[in-house]
């Protein structure tokens, strides 16, 4: 039965590329909004909190800082309005999930940059 569910998953659920990003990474996910008739896109940048799931069913959650509230955006992989995605900064954490992350304020929050 699971053999069932990744066949239909590699066949039929068109797969985008996008580049390869951890927990930790600063990223700008470029996506499309439909209001009405008018379609237009909109960006969301920020650190990436976790990615979970595999295949079809991957999703990943971002955190930004808006004002001084935190705003946390949860996208699917597969989602038909991504457009794309671009890695501003690789992070150097030591953990797959940062929640931790949303405790933390001022120079606290700042995480490592990884040169490469």
């Amino acid at each position: 039965m699971e053999s069932l569910v990744k066949f239909v998953e590699n066949e039929f659920v068109s797969k985008k590329e996008f580049p390869d990003f951890s927990a930790g990474d600063t990223i700008t996910v470029y996506y499309e909004i439909k209001e009405g008739e008018k379609t237009r896109t909109q960006f969301f940048k920020g650190v990436v909190i976790q990615r979970r799931g595999t295949g079809a069913t991957e999703t990943f959650t971002i955190r930004k800082m808006s004002g001084t509230i935190g705003v946390e955006r949860i996208f699917p992989i597969n989602m038909p309005a991504l457009q794309k995605i671009e890695i501003n900064k690789k992070g150097k954490v030591r953990r797959a999930r940062i929640f931790y992350f949303r405790g933390l304020t001022g120079k606290k929050a700042r995480i490592k940059e990884v040169r490469s």
